[in-house]
């Protein structure tokens, strides 16, 4: 069973963020739910991302929930945060393992275990919170070459 927590966006005279949050029981449906959740956020973007910056964030959410998916028992959650000014958008999965994510060192000939190396890359790093029953993971995409990430 899913929730859906909500969808805001920002009615103020000045543009705030425009955000989406959404938790799952458990389950591989949330992985595709999360990159459609990016695509379609950031499709109201202004100015619009280019298609290679989606793509990198769908791929940054896309990791970080299957992470969540695959070492976490229970339910997860995702909030997409887009800056006010589109140039960037903050990634964050909470999960309920204690367990901080561990990147297993380069091997190319392992299959697998290399979703943390390409959300490092891609993201310029990740934040992560401890929590009483659980973390937060976080990771901000640069959606321009002049935002930071």
């Amino acid at each position: 069973m899913d929730i859906h927590l909500s969808t805001h966006t920002a009615t103020r005279a000045r543009p705030g963020p425009l955000r989406h949050s959404r938790t799952w029981d458990s389950g591989a449906p949330c992985i595709a739910e999360a990159r459609d959740a990016v695509g379609a956020l950031l499709a109201r973007a202004r100015p619009e991302p280019g298609r290679r910056a989606v793509q990198d964030a769908q791929l940054v959410a896309s990791e970080l929930v299957t992470n969540a998916v695959k070492h976490a028992p229970g339910p997860c959650a995702l909030r997409l945060e887009l800056a006010p000014d589109a140039g960037a958008l903050s990634i964050t999965v909470v999960d309920t393992s204690p367990d901080l994510p561990r990147q297993p060192p380069p091997d190319p000939g392992r299959v697998g275990g290399h979703g943390l190396l390409l959300v490092n890359m891609l993201s310029g790093g990740l934040e992560v919170t401890p929590l009483p029953r659980g973390k937060r993971v976080t990771a901000t995409v640069a959606l321009r070459a002049d935002a930071g990430g």
